[in-house]
């Protein structure tokens, strides 16, 4: 790994980014407009006494997947789009290597994610009124590791793209079970035993789990920080497999 060429290329990705409005609208604006959704679709659900607002349990937990969902999205067709215009194959006649280019678009993508992720959190505890009993700020460093799993699912599933029409489809393959299967609509202690399996496979579960950690208890709990790590090591796993499966060019 060179770290020069790696910031080069995040350099490179993040000047495309800051011409692009449409792609900046959706990584910043778009995941608060949607929790802003989320809140008026429960505005007028009762709240038991000394049980979290049905809001503040559902919009927890979509503080870390939509930053999932529009990066898996925003990657898979940004790399598929380097592969298709011939921009990867020249760039890979010089000392960039794969890993590099990667890890560039990791460095990049972070940084996004970090605003993406600091954006959402601010809209949704100073202007939604999410009331968690941890800090926010671990809410945001979660909702941001999460997001990089979700870059580095989409440059993995993108070397199996050849339009971008088909990097999209692979968001329903990957993206819609572990948003059904994390937790979200039934526990998952209650499904049935094939499923639970399934459900501990996929690494959304863990993001979930570690935020209702951070939702339920004042001060880090050990089970966040092994959630934590697995999503992390999960995010790490899936860009070694980009990286090894990564081609230069759409067949």
């Amino acid at each position: 790994m060179n770290p020069r060429i790696v910031a080069a290329t995040a350099g490179r990705v993040l000047r495309q980014l800051r011409h692009d409005p449409r792609t900046i609208a959706l990584l910043v604006v778009v995941p608060g407009a949607l929790l802003a959704l989320v809140h008026f679709m429960y505005a007028e659900q009762p709240t038991p006494p000394g049980q979290p607002s049905t809001f503040d349990r559902v919009a927890l937990v979509m503080l870390g997947f939509f930053p999932f969902m529009v990066m898996f999205l925003v990657t898979s067709i940004a790399m598929l789009r380097e592969r298709t215009t011939g921009t990867l194959e020249r760039l890979l006649t010089t000392p960039l290597g794969k890993l590099d280019l990667l890890l560039g678009y990791a460095l990049a993508f972070g940084l996004a994610a970090t605003v993406q992720a600091v954006v959402s959190g601010a809209v949704a505890y100073g202007l939604l009124d999410l009331d968690t009993a941890g800090s926010g700020g671990l809410v945001v460093v979660i909702a941001v590791v999460t997001a990089l799993l979700g870059m580095a699912l989409g440059l993995l599933c993108s070397a199996f793209a050849r339009t971008e029409f088909q990097a999209v489809q692979f968001m329903p393959v990957v993206v819609a079970p572990q948003l059904l299967l994390c937790g979200l609509f039934v526990p998952r202690e209650q499904m049935a035993g094939w499923l639970r399996a399934v459900s501990d496979a996929l690494p959304l579960s863990y993001a979930v789990e570690a935020l209702r950690e951070v939702g339920a208890h004042a001060e880090p709990t050990t089970t966040m920080w092994r959630d934590l790590a697995v999503v992390a090591a999960s995010a790490l796993l899936a860009l070694v497999l980009a990286a090894a499966t990564l081609r230069r060019r759409s067949g």
